[in-house]
């Protein structure tokens, strides 16, 4: 079976959120499926790593219609792992110091799905699927079926879209249709790609993809409602019958405490020595007293959606009345980020705020942390909680979206569970759940351990996963 997996980001060329990850890490565990997987990604000429780009060779290049101009597509490869990557090169839309917000960005990435469509008879290279995933990249299945229909080898192709994050559609004017894609008006209507008098690019996606996924089972359910549809609720019912959940997994052999060279002390379950080495090492770069008190960590986009609001609204007395350190790392909101960095000054022995992006830092979060606080409004997937079971760092989470299907409540009457959840999204109820969380590593420490246990023997490898895709595949081809 051939599969190209299209997307607009992946690691560890460029990384922006979660779907980096997945753009690596899901075809590497397809390839040891037996899968002839192929990826194809925006080659970003400022951004992509010197030694990765040594390493891309040029493969061929042609001329596509793009409006009413022929544009120059490049097509670069290197190899990731055991996958083919194929980097589509076009200096005026990708020669960026940034992979998104540009005021162009449905020319841009309407580019690139056209690019990545007429490479494949280039490279004679014809996929039984093509995977596609969020609005980058959702347009390919409508272009398929209307621009490029003609042609015979595309014909059988079949489409999966995975939505990462439905919040973000690309919607732009309908001038697209003309101006970028050279195609005419006939599903510029509700059942095909218009919403409020635009071309939204994830909606055509849903309407015309073979399959349409999540990254979750409870998302994938979640975004049914007008709570969560985020407009599109009304599409993704009327095309349930295609759409499915499947819970993303995380690179368990980068993400694994007994051999990970970013941390101060390995560690594994057997033997949790090393974590109280991490934890005082935390300690120490966060300018922290080294102390038993329990650390509870954060990484993440400083952001509503992310609950940090929430936190903010319960920090201070959490602080105030509990023996506590709480170390936070990321960007995002300035006002947010302002009122972090207040605190912080006022707490200096108990709150370390670090304002950036830092992959070494997050690793020492996950490892040398109690306890790691993830209270999302909403999650699609989130990885960020899987990492720090794998390190023995139990999550605080809010139950929605991968959040629930990923973290199991602690029982303190059976000891069953992985991790603390609420489904009350108050900030008084998260501010009960932390104060429960230092009671549990204070006051009853044995049953910490259990939990910690529990948590580090959770399996979050991709085989599952990859599993579910390829049945899916399987099931289109049948």
């Amino acid at each position: 079976m051939k599969v190209l997996f299209a997307a607009a980001e992946g690691a560890p060329l460029y990384k922006v959120g979660g779907l980096g990850d997945v753009a690596y890490a899901l075809p590497q565990a397809l390839h040891r499926l037996g899968v002839d997987i192929r990826v194809v990604l925006p080659y970003y000429s400022r951004l992509i790593p010197d030694d990765y780009r040594a390493q891309t060779k040029d493969v061929a290049h042609f001329t596509l219609q793009f409006g009413q101009r022929n544009v120059y597509v490049g097509i670069k490869t290197l190899m990731l792992g055991e996958v083919p990557v194929y980097l589509i090169d076009n200096e005026e839309f990708f020669g960026r110091d940034y992979l998104y917000g540009s005021w162009d960005d449905g020319g841009r990435f309407g580019f690139f799905q056209m690019a990545l469509i007429e490479m494949l008879q280039v490279i004679d290279w014809i996929p039984d699927v093509i995977h596609v995933n969020d609005w980058h990249t959702a347009m390919v299945p409508v272009l398929l079926k209307d621009k490029y229909q003609w042609i015979a080898p595309y014909q059988q192709i079949k489409t999966q879209l995975t939505i990462h994050n439905l919040q973000f559609q690309g919607e732009f004017p309908p001038s697209v249709l003309d101006d970028v894609f050279g195609i005419g008006r006939q599903y510029f209507n509700d059942d095909g790609f218009a919403q409020n008098g635009a071309v939204n690019y994830m909606k055509g996606g849903i309407n015309f993809a073979d399959i349409v996924s999540t990254v979750s089972p409870s998302y994938a359910q979640e975004i049914q409602t007008p709570a969560m549809g985020e407009r599109l609720d009304g599409t993704l019912r009327k095309n349930a019958g295609k759409l499915a959940g499947i819970l993303n997994g995380i690179d368990t052999t980068l993400y694994n405490p007994a051999t990970d060279q970013t941390i101060a002390s390995t560690y594994d379950a057997v033997d949790l020595t090393g974590k109280a080495r991490d934890k005082a090492a935390l300690q120490n770069r966060m300018q922290l007293p080294i102390s038993d008190d329990p650390v509870f960590g954060m990484v993440t986009r400083l952001t509503r959606q992310k609950g940090v609001d929430l936190l903010l609204n319960q920090l201070e007395n959490f602080l105030l009345h509990q023996p506590v350190q709480v170390v936070i790392l990321g960007t995002g909101d300035a006002d947010l980020e302002g009122e972090l960095l207040a605190l912080a000054d006022r707490f200096a022995g108990q709150l370390a705020v670090q304002l950036r992006f830092d992959e070494q830092l997050a690793r020492q979060i996950y490892a040398g942390a109690d306890f790691f606080m993830m209270p999302s409004a909403f999650e699609p997937s989130g990885l960020a909680q899987m990492m720090a079971m794998r390190y023995g760092t139990i999550p605080i989470v809010h139950e929605t979206g991968g959040l629930r299907d990923s973290v199991q409540p602690f029982d303190p009457n059976t000891g069953s569970g992985t991790g603390l959840s609420f489904y009350d999204y108050r900030p008084e109820v998260l501010g009960t759940m932390l104060a429960m969380g230092a009671d549990l590593y204070v006051n009853h420490f044995a049953d910490y351990q259990q939990l910690q246990q529990q948590a580090m023997q959770a399996d979050f490898s991709w085989d599952k996963a990859s599993a579910a895709y390829l049945a899916h595949y399987q099931s289109l081809m049948r």
